[in-house]
């Protein structure tokens, strides 16, 4: 081969060399250049986020507070009219516009997608269920705001300065303003056909009256309640008697102008709407009410389950944890039925603390115990733990009548108020010991607490995803924890253990009885009944239990769907995995995201599972 058919040869190598070096450079460039459209696609999406965020929160004083946050708004309360309510219509639409018309998808990172398919489905889910905007009682024994509003303020309207306390007073005036729109919206609701139950009007007409009970609004030696509130919060601050007197009198001067209107104008118009009020409890009585009901358990437990098949479900999730409570009663030697085995826990005065203040005080002391030993065990079950701190607090007794049997209440993102675990000491005998476990575990460590702060805490998500609230990923959380610390060895007594099992069977029950009164036309009756039937529990938790499915269709479906869901997950993963499983990498995975549909906690712990199947293969 000559010389000049090697030079050109080697030209033209080197230009072909040249020419792959240049394509991995212009493609390296397009990739960083596509890199970069994706990452301020995702911020520009994650700023809207934000500014919707604020802007909403910017509307409401009381989320404000919930939050933590004070500004010019503090003495105010939410503007809730059903002009209000269209208003915030028409906005969703304009936001769901928003996202379907100047969003490309295909350009944001997982975390905005993730982000972006969360909101896009709550607006139109919000969208649609606007036709059941009247669907609710604003007024019931459970969270209704004839004894919400009170509860506000003396847990959530902190008083550090003269400042607020004036904000405080403010508040109580404007008590008349925002019970003339409660009593407008519960006159809308009547006119549509949407009326409580005959039951609930004794139960929320107690709560009513027992707010303008004492001191300023008669004679009694006793302060009523919220003057009691607002004097203890005025008493710690450094002021002299004069400011501390002054502030007293105008505080005093607004429960009598306008608390004790407001709640008078409640009462007038609850007691006309008594006599008017039926015994038919399900809301198959509303206009289109088996559509709502229909539409409340996919909202519910963010699946396409039917009425019929979680009823169904129901039924065999109480046969199984019946089966499973015959084997405690083997392990206690106990012989008899297993309905004379809950009669004698109903029974017999050891499983109950005395129903005085020393047993209530020893009661507390217990529960408190009980959050303390679990915090010492988290790391065994966990990688991310939040930052804030619990307590555990007594109902208050203005509310504890009617209130739940045991709930959480969340505390502000900077840990300034901590999260609170509420027990209802009001009847000891529905607060058993051996349900003592399980309803710490649920509401507190590693339950509620856990999984709420550690959303507020996230620092890589929107705000609207720290807060987000999807009952049947929540409620699941709770009940699967519930089971979860017996994996590490927790409820070594065996009454304990069954009162694990018997708080699971209360939520296997739920599904039966909530769909039985919604959509089977059962009687209030008929549900106290398959509870008492059917579980250990006193009557009066039957009673309130069937009350509040009443007054909240589907919520208490939640509970079970979500934990059957959750525990479905991490067995199918444990089997995919095998010895790459780790229980505290599946807890970050449920946890580090906030709160989400079920459907989306699916693919996100599919999602991990392929990864993790994609690190073993890499690493071999």
């Amino acid at each position: 081969m000559n010389t000049m058919k090697i030079s050109v040869l080697l030209f033209s190598f080197l230009l072909t060399l040249w020419s792959c070096k240049q394509g991995v450079k212009d493609s390296e460039k397009s990739d960083a250049i596509s890199q970069d459209v994706i990452d301020q696609n995702s911020k520009n999406l994650n700023d809207w986020f934000e500014a919707q965020f604020q802007e909403t929160v910017s509307k409401s004083p009381m989320t404000q507070t919930y939050l933590g946050i004070k500004t010019d708004d503090y003495g105010k309360w939410d503007d809730i009219s059903s002009k209000k309510v269209a208003q915030d219509h028409e906005r969703a639409k304009e936001r769901l516009a928003y996202l379907k018309d100047s969003v490309d998808v295909s350009k944001l990172n997982q975390a905005a997608g993730l982000s972006y398919k969360l909101m896009k489905q709550d607006l139109e889910n919000t969208i649609k269920d606007y036709q059941y905007r009247f669907y609710d009682y604003p007024i019931n024994q459970m969270h209704g705001m004839q004894a919400e509003i009170p509860a506000f303020l003396i847990n959530m309207h902190r008083v550090g300065d003269q400042k607020d306390a004036l904000a405080y007073v403010s508040r109580l005036n404007g008590m008349k303003t925002l019970f003339e729109q409660v009593i407008e919206n519960l006159k809308i609701r009547e006119k549509n056909g949407i009326l409580p139950p005959k039951f609930v009007f004794a139960k929320v007409l107690d709560d009513s009256r027992n707010i303008i009970t004492g001191q300023p609004f008669d004679k009694s030696n006793e302060e009523s309640t919220l003057l009691a509130d607002f004097k203890g919060k005025v008493k710690k601050l450094e002021l002299s008697d004069e400011e501390k007197n002054e502030l007293y009198a105008k505080a005093k001067k607004a429960l009598l102008e306008s608390v004790k209107p407001a709640f008078e104008n409640l009462i007038v118009l609850l007691e006309k709407q008594q006599q008017r009020a039926t015994t038919e409890d399900g809301c198959w009585k509303f206009p289109k009410g088996s559509d709502f009901y229909n539409n409340a358990l996919k909202r519910t437990t963010t699946t396409d389950m039917t009425a019929e098949q979680i009823h169904d479900l129901g039924i065999k999730e109480v046969a199984r944890i019946h089966n499973e409570m015959r084997d405690i009663m083997k392990q206690v030697k106990y012989e008899g039925t297993l309905q004379d085995f809950f009669k004698y826990l109903k029974e017999d005065k050891k499983f109950y603390f005395p129903d005085n203040e020393e047993g209530r005080k020893a009661y507390m002391k217990q529960a408190v115990g009980l959050i303390d030993t679990m915090k010492s065990r988290l790391d065994e079950l966990f990688i991310t733990k939040p930052k804030a701190d619990i307590v555990v607090k007594a109902v208050e007794p203005f509310r504890e009548k009617s209130a739940g049997k045991a709930f959480y209440q969340m505390g502000t993102p900077d840990g300034s108020r901590p999260g609170t675990y509420y027990a209802n000491l009001y009847d000891m005998e529905a607060m058993p010991i051996y349900q003592m476990e399980a309803l710490a575990y649920h509401e507190g460590i590693p339950g509620h607490h856990m999984q709420i702060s550690i959303a507020q805490e996230l620092q890589d998500i929107p705000k609207f995803r720290k807060y987000g609230r999807y009952t049947a990923y929540i409620e699941g959380w709770g009940l699967y924890n519930e089971l979860l610390p017996k994996e590490i060895g927790m409820y070594s007594d065996p009454y304990s253990d069954f009162g694990r099992l018997a708080m699971e069977l209360w939520r296997a029950c739920r599904l039966v009885v909530d769909t039985g009164i919604h959509a089977k036309k059962w009687s209030r009756e008929e549900g106290i009944k398959y509870y008492t039937d059917n579980t250990p529990n006193a009557e009066s938790d039957a009673i309130k239990m069937v009350e509040r499915h009443i007054v909240m269709p589907s919520q208490a479906t939640a509970y079970k769907i979500g934990m059957n869901k959750i525990l479905e997950l991490r067995e199918d993963a444990r089997k995919k995995l095998g010895d790459q499983f780790d229980i505290r990498e599946f807890h970050d995975v449920v946890l580090t995201n906030g709160a989400v549909p079920l459907n989306i906690l699916e693919e996100l712990v599919q999602e991990w599972v392929a990864s993790k199947n994609r690190e073993a293969v890499a690493s071999k």
